[in-house]
């Protein structure tokens, strides 16, 4: 898995493309606080030929952001995530994504 960052110089946002190789998965999407949790087609993932899958969304810059991957209904933590982060809610870490 990895995470990407491309901060814009023209907007006060930040570019980021998250990659999950998941060859075996048919659908993968990203939720978190960004987008209230909610697997929708925003937030799904696209798949590549070589079995990734892929996908970028623009999020505010000096922001903090919990959020997992959902890999054919499983919630999945990024391996690469910035920091991980306790929350009571989900009763285990989530991967957090710091702008």
């Amino acid at each position: 898995m990895a995470i990407s960052k491309q901060y814009l110089k023209t907007k006060p946002v930040c570019k980021v493309t998250f990659t999950v190789p998941a060859e075996e998965a048919t659908k993968v999407a990203v939720v978190g606080d960004f987008n209230n949790w909610k697997a929708n087609k925003a937030s799904s993932l696209k798949k590549l030929k070589n079995g990734s899958f892929k996908g970028a969304m623009e999020l505010p810059k000096e922001t903090s952001f919990e959020f997992k991957y959902i890999i054919d209904g499983n919630y999945v933590n990024e391996t690469e995530a910035d920091r991980y982060q306790w929350n009571d809610f989900a009763g285990g870490e989530n991967a957090v994504l710091d702008l």
